[in-house]
């Protein structure tokens, strides 16, 4: 009896050093880490800010926090700590972003995609790119993007998590630091949000593709003929244009209607559109494409063009992208 007692406290004090003393965790290889998540933490930041360039920087501020301050157990799975900061960072950058002025519509990053994922991305850790609500392919398209302006920066956070990433409940509360009944309500009201979106989803497949760059061509043929019943016959009657010029010369309204939008396009075909080249892109998992300028230095050099079609092929809105910040995955 007296034997077992001593056992137990010696137990109990030996538990109570180790409990004082610090936990020795492995020195981290951060350039393993940084490729092993980056494109996955990209891919986050991007839909969070729906521009590249703000991902890059974004996914860099987070691998300089995890190497200046990282958790204090180093030996545990990094990717929930480095989601918590990237997305903490991500809701701070988009409302900072909110509360300066823009010149111009403001459109998203144009990005490089394949035929089956983004180009800088990998599918979730949970293997398929097609568990949540929305395909990953989706979640980058301009659509969905545009759409997503409408949440709040906590409600785009959920419902990216939530409904593209198809996290828990409990993982989107660890991950955002809110309790699991304020991720419920947050989706809830972001879902709604977008209820407009789902009811006119834009999936980037394979007829949607078609549509798109069978009218892409037939609008540059009917530009550089000058036709204007082919134009007429190309734009829906609620036909608009968004231009996103940044730093260059653009129009800062948006343009509606047929005849607006035709007068707007033959307008720049006389002012140096008719020399631009354009090169075939897959871009946010549509056809779209890179114009190339040949104009004096103060008009943007390049840009993307893309559009909208509806059931019957008809454009419906006009995109161009021209701000340089916006380009930079656009190679």
């Amino acid at each position: 009896m007296i034997d077992a007692l001593a056992r137990r406290a010696a137990g109990q004090a030996a538990a109570r050093r180790a409990a004082s003393e610090p936990v020795t965790t492995p020195t981290p290889d951060f350039a393993a880490l940084f490729a092993a998540e980056r494109s996955f933490l990209w891919g986050l930041c991007d839909r969070m800010t729906g521009v590249a360039a703000d991902a890059d920087d974004l996914v860099q501020d987070t691998f300089t926090r995890a190497m200046t301050q990282p958790p204090a157990r180093t030996d545990m799975p990094w990717r929930p700590w480095l989601v918590r900061v990237a997305m903490n960072l991500s809701r701070d950058h988009l409302r900072r972003r909110r509360r300066s002025p823009y010149r111009g519509p403001w459109l998203p990053s144009p990005i490089e995609t394949d035929d089956a994922l983004p180009a800088y991305e990998i599918p979730a850790e949970r293997g398929s790119p097609t568990e949540g609500r929305y395909e990953l392919l989706e979640s980058v398209s301009y659509a969905f993007l545009l759409a997503l302006e409408a949440l709040t920066p906590a409600q785009r956070a959920v419902l990216l998590l939530r409904d593209v990433f198809d996290y828990s409940v409990r993982e989107t509360s660890d991950a955002l630091g809110l309790s699991e009944p304020n991720v419920k309500t947050t989706h809830h009201r972001a879902r709604r949000a977008m209820a407009a979106y789902d009811r006119a989803r834009c999936r980037p497949d394979a007829a949607r593709h078609a549509a798109t760059q069978t009218a892409l061509a037939r609008l540059m043929g009917a530009l550089a003929s000058d036709d204007v019943p082919a134009l007429e016959a190309l734009l829906a009657a609620d036909v608009h244009t968004l231009t996103d010029g940044g730093e260059f010369p653009a129009a800062h309204r948006p343009v509606r209607g047929r005849e607006r939008v035709i007068k707007l396009l033959r307008g720049l075909m006389r002012k140096g559109g008719a020399k631009a080249i354009p090169e075939p892109r897959l871009i946010n998992g549509l056809p779209a494409l890179l114009m190339t300028y040949d104009l004096p230095a103060k008009f943007a050099p390049r840009g993307v063009l893309r559009c909208e079609v509806d059931a019957d092929g008809r454009i419906t809105a006009l995109h161009g992208v021209y701000a340089s910040r916006k380009l930079t995955a656009v190679h």
